[in-house]
C-alpha cells in the first residue's frame, strides 16, 4: 500500500515528457479557496477518501509568489480497521508558470512512517530531495500534486481523439513520465449532476497495483474548471473507481446538463 494511495488518487487526477515545454492557458483554471473532495471505491465499498485544496501562500521562492497545494488521503470504513492510512502532501507552485518549487509528504500507512522533501530547481534541471539529487530532462518537471494542477491548465484546444500529452514528474527516488491520451467526449452522471466531460486514458505501470492489461479512464469537466469527476481502473484483484463528492470555490460554473 505504500505510495499506492497517492498514486491511485493523483494519477486519477493528472495529465512521457517532451523536450519542449508544454503549453498552458493564459491563466490557471483554479483559484485559491478551491476544495475538491473524492471517494475511492473498491468494488461497491468506499475504501478511502481524498481532499485537494488550493491556498494562498505567504512563502516566496526565488522571489516569486506561490500557491500552496494540499492533498489529504485516508482509508475509511473496514479498510481503516485493517490498514489505516493517513497521508498528507504539500506542493508550492509558481503563480504564473505553475511549476513546483518545493514538495513534501508525510506518510502514515499502518506501522510505516516516512517524511520526504524535494526542492525543484527548474532552470538547473535538477531536483534536490531527501534521497539525493536527481537530474531532470527539461525545465518543466513536477511532483504528482503540482502535475495535477498544471495538467488541468494545459491548452488542449487543438487535441483530437487519439492525441496524447506527455509530462515529467518526480516521485520518491526517480524521474518518471506520464502519458495521457484523449479519448473523446461523454456526459457523466455524478453526485453534482449530469456533466459534460472530456474522457482521457492515462498510462499506468503494471506491478504491485495494476495488471499488465489494466486500462485507466478519467473524466474531467468540459468547461473552464477541468475538474476530474470520475476515474476507473482494474487492479490486480477487482477494480477501483474514484467519484467526486463535492466541489467548492470553483472559478467557473460546471458544465451541468439540464
Amino acid at each position: 500500500m505504500r505510495r499506492s494511495l497517492l498514486f491511485v488518487i493523483v494519477v486519477f487526477l493528472s495529465f512521457k515528457g517532451l523536450a519542449q515545454e508544454l503549453p498552458f492557458v493564459k491563466e490557471p483554471v483554479f483559484q485559491a479557496g478551491e476544495v475538491l473532495k473524492y471517494k475511492l471505491k473498491y468494488g461497491f465499498i468506499t475504501a478511502a477518501e481524498g481532499q485537494i485544496r488550493v491556498q494562498e501562500s505567504d512563502l516566496k521562492f526565488d522571489g516569486e509568489p506561490t500557491y500552496k497545494l494540499l492533498v489529504d488521503g485516508a482509508t475509511s470504513g473496514t479498510f481503516d480497521i485493517f490498514y489505516k492510512i493517513r497521508d498528507h502532501y504539500d506542493s508550492f507552485i509558481d503563480k504564473d508558470n505553475l511549476k513546483p518549487y518545493f514538495y513534501q509528504e508525510n506518510i502514515r500507512e499502518g506501522g510505516y512512517r516516512r517524511q520526504d522533501k524535494a526542492r525543484f530547481q527548474q532552470e538547473e534541471k535538477k531536483v534536490v530531495a531527501t534521497q539525493g539529487t536527481f537530474k531532470t530532462p527539461n525545465t518543466q518537471t513536477f511532483d504528482l500534486v503540482s502535475a495535477y494542477y498544471f495538467a488541468r491548465s494545459l491548452d488542449i484546444s487543438k487535441m483530437k481523439s487519439g492525441d496524447f500529452v506527455k509530462l515529467n514528474y518526480f516521485l520518491g527516488d526517480e524521474i518518471s513520465q506520464l502519458e495521457i491520451q484523449f479519448v473523446g467526449r461523454e456526459v457523466v452522471k455524478t453526485k453534482l449532476g449530469k456533466i459534460k466531460c472530456l474522457k482521457f486514458s492515462p498510462s499506468i505501470k503494471p506491478g504491485r497495483v495494476f495488471r499488465k492489461d489494466s486500462k485507466l479512464y478519467l473524466w474531467i469537466t468540459d468547461d473552464g474548471n477541468r475538474v476530474p469527476v470520475k476515474a476507473q481502473v482494474e487492479i490486480i484483484v477487482g477494480s477501483v473507481t474514484m467519484e467526486i463528492k463535492s466541489a467548492d470555490g470553483l472559478k467557473y460554473p460546471l458544465a451541468i446538463v439540464q
